[in-house]
């Protein structure tokens, strides 16, 4: 993972990808993960959505490269937090929350756990093709037998935008997954926000899946 980037990303406030509030399709289809007690948030940022998922009762822990953003996450949400660590990562933990601060590629079963699911917004458009190829096994690994991911991707005109965050098709998404089933839940053409507009994006296509590993 290319800390030094993230990193000068958040320090200039370049998170246009943080969402202030729960995630709307995550909002509706929050059943999606009802069932599933411990749920994995890679590359998790700040998200409103790891106190959303918390709040349903689940265990979540998020995975995140750059420390400044656990600590926000904490802070802004009013979240009294401890330090904590678990296999080799070191982070904060309260109100049903872990972060955790590192590499995802350095999570292993035997250091962390295994999962229920997993919760992906905005990690798998995040990662050019190359590491995409690799991310998807590795955190499958880290799933217990009839795990399920809950996956939010979109497609755009890469011509039109350098990522990230990347455009991940349809196709993509299920050779990614293959042999598991993937379903679409919702999908929804939508204009971008405004700090896509302003890089040459005006629409894409959002997807939400619901991924069960076979």
């Amino acid at each position: 993972m290319e800390r030094d980037f993230w990193e000068a990303r958040w320090a200039a406030g370049q998170i246009g990808f943080h969402q202030g509030k729960p995630n709307r399709l995550l909002a509706r289809h929050a059943d999606l993960l009802d069932g599933r007690r411990r749920i994995l948030v890679p590359l998790a940022g700040k998200a409103v959505d790891l106190r959303f998922l918390a709040a349903r009762g689940h265990e979540v822990v998020g995975i995140e490269l750059v420390r400044a953003a656990v600590e926000a996450f904490f802070e802004e949400q009013g979240i009294e937090a401890r330090a904590t660590t678990l296999g080799p990562y070191q982070g904060l933990t309260g109100g049903g929350v872990t972060l955790l601060v590192g590499d995802f590629f350095a999570a292993t079963p035997e250091g962390i756990g295994r999962f229920d699911a997993i919760y992906d917004r905005a990690a798998l458009v995040a990662l050019p093709s190359e590491m995409r190829a690799r991310y998807v096994p590795h955190g499958l690994g880290l799933l217990e037998e009839g795990g399920r991911v809950v996956l939010i991707s979109f497609a755009y005109d890469q011509s039109k935008m350098e990522g990230p965050p990347f455009s991940v098709d349809d196709d993509e998404v299920r050779r990614l997954y293959a042999p598991h089933e993937v379903r679409i839940v919702e999908e929804r053409e939508e204009p971008t926000a405004p700090h896509l507009a302003e890089r040459g994006l005006t629409s894409l296509t959002e997807r939400l899946y619901a991924i069960d590993i076979r």
